[in-house]
């Protein structure tokens, strides 16, 4: 959670910079981002299909 709130942080001081970066340079960055974010999602969807319900924790059961 820390890490999104410093990518936020360095979003607002970079959206100034992207004003004045050339379209090739913008268009490159915005890819490198869309790729990781796409890894990331495939990621997360591999996962939680990789868990049987066996080790999905029950609502029935309470700690005591």
């Amino acid at each position: 959670m820390l890490f999104l709130v410093a990518a936020l942080m360095l979003l607002g001081v970079v959206l100034g910079t992207v004003a004045h970066a050339p379209l090739t340079v913008t268009a490159a960055i915005a890819a490198v981002i869309a790729v990781w974010l796409g890894v990331f999602a495939i990621r997360e969807r591999l996962g939680r299909r990789r868990r049987t319900p066996a080790n999905r924790p029950s609502a029935t059961t309470s700690r005591s």
